[in-house]
C-alpha cells in the first residue's frame, strides 16, 4: 500500500493504534509458538505448518471474493524474491529462538527498520538525515550491548537473528516496489503460496507426526497468528497514518519480554534490558524525523 492511499484514510487513528499493538501480540504469540514448536519438531516442519496454514487461510478468505486474480502480479519475479527474503527470515529466526531468548533475538530482529533507512539511500534513492543516521548508529550500539563480548548471547548463534533482520529489511524495500504494481493482499497471497510451494518440497525429508494433540493445536494457531497479525497490520494502516503507528510496533518487544518469562521463565540481563531500550529508542527517534519529513 502507498503512503498517499495510507494517509488519505488515516481518520480513525485509535483503532489504527488497538490494530497495530493486537498484531504485535500476534506476531509475539507467534514467535513464542514457533520457539516451543521447534524443541520438538524440525525447523524446515514448523515454517512449513506455519505458511501453510497462512495460505489456507488466506484462500478461504480471499479466493471466494476475487478468485485467481488475486494472484495476478504485475512484477512476478519480484514477488517470487520478496517470498524468498521472507522464507529467509523465517527460516533464520526460528532456528535462532533455538538458541537465544525470545526477547532478545527479537530486539536485534528490530534492526531491520534500522537496516532498511541506511540502505534505502543507495537501493530506492532516497535521502536520509543526520539524525537519522545517528539513530541508526545507536541502534546498532544498543544490539551490541545486547551481545557484548563475554556475555552468553556472543557466540555463532547471534548471526541467525542478525541475518533474519537482513532479509526481513531486503522484504520489506522489494514491499515498497512492490506497492506500485500489487495490492497487499496479492502480495500476501503470492508469498504465502510460494513459501508453501518451497516448504512442501523440503517437508518429506523432516517429515514427523505431532505426538500430542496439543502441538497439533498450536501448529494450527501458528500459522493463525502469522495471517492474523498480517491483516491486522494491513487494516491499520488503511485507517490511520504510517507516521503515527509506527512507535506502536515496538510492543512487540514489550510482548516478547512478557511470553518469553511466562511461557519459558526467561529473564532478561540487565545488560540486555539496556539494550533493548537502547534499539527501541533508536527506532523510535528515526520514525519520529521520517514523519517530520
Amino acid at each position: 500500500m502507498s503512503t498517499s492511499r495510507a494517509l488519505s484514510g488515516a481518520n480513525q487513528p485509535l483503532k489504527g493504534i488497538l490494530l497495530v499493538v493486537l498484531a504485535t501480540f500476534l506476531f509475539s504469540s507467534h514467535d513464542a509458538l514457533s520457539k516451543y514448536l521447534a524443541e520438538f519438531y524440525p525447523i524446515i516442519m514448523v515454517v512449513w505448518v506455519r505458511y501453510l496454514v497462512h495460505t489456507v487461510l488466506m484462500a478461504g478468505i480471499f479466493l471466494p471474493q476475487s478468485g485467481l486474480r488475486v494472484l495476478r502480479s504485475k512484477r512476478p519475479g519480484l514477488q517470487v524474491l520478496r517470498a524468498l527474503c521472507l522464507i529467509g527470515t523465517s527460516l533464520l529466526f526460528t532456528t535462532g529462538l533455538h538458541f537465544i531468548p525470545l526477547a532478545e533475538a527479537t530486539a536485534v530482529n528490530f534492526l531491520a527498520p534500522l537496516l532498511l533507512l541506511a540502505l534505502s539511500v543507495p537501493l530506492l534513492g532516497e535521502r536520509v538525515s543526520l539524525g537519522q543516521w545517528a539513530a541508526v548508529s545507536v541502534g546498532f550500539v544498543g544490539v551490541l550491548i545486547i551481545i557484548h563480548p563475554g556475555g552468553a548471547l556472543f557466540t555463532p548463534a547471534i548471526l541467525l537473528p542478525l541475518g533474519s533482520a537482513l532479509c526481513f529489511c531486503f522484504y520489506q524495500i522489494l514491499t515498497r516496489l512492490l506497492s506500485e504494481h500489487d495490492s497487499p493482499t496479492t502480495s500476501n497471497f503470492f508469498a504465502g503460496l510460494c513459501n508453501t510451494l518451497i516448504m512442501s518440497a523440503l517437508v518429506p525429508f523432516f517429515w514427523q507426526m505431532p505426538t500430542t494433540l496439543g502441538h497439533a493445536l498450536a501448529m494450527l494457531a501458528l500459522g493463525t497468528c502469522g495471517m492474523s497479525a498480517h491483516l491486522f497490520l494491513t487494516q491499520a494502516f488503511r485507517v490511520a497514518a504510517p507516521a503515527l503507528l509506527a512507535p506502536f510496533g515496538y510492543c512487540q518487544l514489550v510482548f516478547a519480554g512478557v511470553l518469553g518469562f511466562v511461557i519459558f521463565g526467561h529473564t532478561p540481563e540487565p545488560s540486555a534490558v539496556v539494550g533493548i531500550a537502547i534499539v527501541c529508542l533508536s527506532g523510535l527517534a528515526a520514525a519520529w524525523q521520517q514523519s517530520r519529513r
